[in-house]
């Protein structure tokens, strides 16, 4: 991410906080896809929660389930309410591309929509990245607003951001070319609880390294 887009996001998210956490908690799907992530992962199993926002529920949901939890997020107001919310995991405010990630240093990685501020060649790059944290068998869960954009201007909880994405069968190959194999994907539409929040597509998409991943 680009100097001015970290801070456009950081600004962004700062300003959002904790509103974002109640804006979202009726997504039935990401609860759903943390249960199947669950299921998957053995005891304490190590776990970095990239874009982990307020904490609530990735991190808060994996720390009570007994596993070591570190949350990263570019935005020092989420990262302060994450620390306050869930004293049980570890918090990091840091822009993820300049974190030095340890190779198969983590059992799981979760990512949910926190690739959506970035360009196109650095969500590629940081999924390699991560990928490459993973230990083998390791677990991948990649979230986002599947839509064919690039560099568009919205407004998001009252704040303007800039927004990249791609389209579902774009997004899977974002995976499948870190060496990722998708294991399950869930599409739905949710309304976050927000005034003037209109419905937007979802997808989630849990991964899986089956051997080693590419360099980045």
């Amino acid at each position: 991410m680009t100097e001015g887009r970290r801070h456009a996001a950081a600004e962004a998210f700062d300003a959002i906080g904790a509103d974002y956490e109640q804006a979202f908690a009726g997504s039935s799907a990401h609860r759903a896809s943390l249960e199947r992530l669950l299921a998957r992962l053995t005891p304490r199993s190590r776990v970095l929660d990239v874009g982990c926002g307020t904490g609530r529920p990735t991190a808060d949901v994996l720390a009570a389930a007994g596993h070591e939890v570190l949350g990263v997020d570019v935005s020092p107001v989420m990262v302060g309410l994450a620390s306050r919310r869930v004293p049980t995991a570890s918090f990091r405010c840091a822009d993820i591309r300049a974190v030095p990630l340890e190779e198969e240093g983590f059992d799981a990685v979760c990512v949910y929509f926190s690739l959506l501020q970035m360009t196109r060649d650095e969500q590629r790059s940081l999924v390699r990245r991560l990928a490459g944290a993973l230990r083998p068998g390791g677990h991948l869960v990649l979230a986002t607003v599947p839509l064919d954009v690039e560099d568009v201007s919205a407004v998001f909880m009252g704040q303007e951001v800039r927004v990249t994405s791609f389209g579902p069968e774009a997004f899977r190959a974002l995976a499948t070319g870190a060496g990722l194999s998708v294991v399950d994907e869930e599409r739905t539409v949710f309304t976050p609880s927000h005034p003037g929040a209109v419905s937007e597509p979802h997808l989630f998409l849990h991964c899986r390294r089956e051997a080693a991943a590419p360099g980045a």
